[in-house]
């Protein structure tokens, strides 16, 4: 009888600190996969569905819910912020310098969270769904799966300044890239990995025109861009006008999720400016760029666990914050 007690406290701690053992602490509270496992056991098949219908409809879209998770994590952490329309005394984050004309994708959020509203009310948070909704796009893509550690709550707020400030830009240099990276805890090796995001999606004639054109403002083009690869350019992003005209970020496999975007960087290929810095401004970054542009699995490891890391940029826990019923406002008490 002893010996079959001693057993069950055994186990019994086991299951205990389980949780612990593959969750990332928060302040607050941990994060951790299975979260939702009893509250709402069928949020990831929900999640899945829903996204995958989407990327079937439209290709991009697989990019830009990507995008979404990065662009609320830089502000305030990964509570949802950038959902926030515009009410009261709320100013939303969409409407700042890196979002307007920019983000994209918040229907199929709202898609899902209606979803998972009728099957599991009051239960799974909006900042949750951004990032579960950010690892789905990347596997449908062709990319590597992680584990989400979850158990976020969505704030009360937003912050236009935070999301013109703190976002990195790609125009910016290097250093101050790499510096908007250490404020959220992140490292040089984060920045190089989830730089590789950029293996899918677009950008705009906008945010790349000064390299075709006017580079560090002496009239003369960026020299570290591909001559040819930059005639092609001009050809539709001219000197003024067609700001909205869109590229592909990596021109070899833009709806594959591999490496083909640091390889494109090799050869003075890449689109932004902040991309094509990864290979000139920084011997450290240099050599991860030629170590993912050779081994498409470290690539694949360092991002898994570089996102995950980005995910647990101070998210609200325990009784801080809400569980958003609709993600686009606050709730009404």
């Amino acid at each position: 009888m002893a010996k079959l007690i001693i057993s069950y406290l055994i186990v019994l701690s086991v299951l205990v600190i389980a949780p612990q053992c593959f969750s990332h602490k928060a302040q607050g509270g941990y994060l951790y996969p299975q979260f939702y496992d009893h509250s709402c056991p069928q949020l990831h098949n929900i999640v899945k569905s829903v996204v995958a219908q989407a990327v079937a409809r439209d290709r991009r879209m697989a990019a830009s819910l990507l995008r979404l998770h990065f662009h609320d994590c830089f502000v305030k952490g990964c509570d949802a912020s950038l959902l926030l329309d515009s009410s009261g005394s709320i100013v939303s984050e969409k409407g700042s310098k890196p979002n307007k004309n920019s983000v994209r994708g918040f229907e199929v959020i709202d898609e899902i969270k209606a979803a998972v509203e009728q099957a599991c009310p009051h239960t799974v948070s909006c900042a949750d769904i951004l990032a579960i909704t950010a690892r789905d796009s990347v596997v449908i893509a062709g990319g590597p799966y992680w584990e989400v550690p979850l158990g976020r709550r969505d704030s009360r707020g937003a912050s236009l300044s935070g999301s013109n400030n703190d976002i990195p830009a790609p125009n910016q240099t290097f250093n101050t890239i790499l510096t908007k990276f250490k404020r959220q805890g992140l490292d040089l090796v984060d920045l190089v990995a989830l730089s590789g995001a950029h293996t899918i999606g677009n950008a705009r004639c906008v945010s790349f025109r000064q390299r075709l054109y006017n580079q560090n403002g002496n009239g003369q083009p960026d020299m570290t861009l591909d001559s040819l690869y930059a005639s092609q350019l001009r050809s539709q992003c001219p000197p003024s006008g067609g700001d909205q005209n869109l590229f592909f970020l990596d021109y070899v496999s833009p709806f594959q999720f591999d490496n083909s975007y640091y390889r494109n960087i090799l050869v003075n290929k890449g689109l932004l400016n902040s991309d094509q810095i990864l290979w000139t401004k920084n011997p450290a970054a240099m050599q991860l760029v030629k170590q993912y542009a050779d081994n498409m699995e470290l690539f694949f490891d360092h991002f898994s666990k570089s996102v995950v890391k980005m995910g647990n940029i101070s998210p609200l826990t325990g009784n801080r914050g809400e569980i958003r019923q609709n993600c686009r406002r606050i709730n009404s008490y």
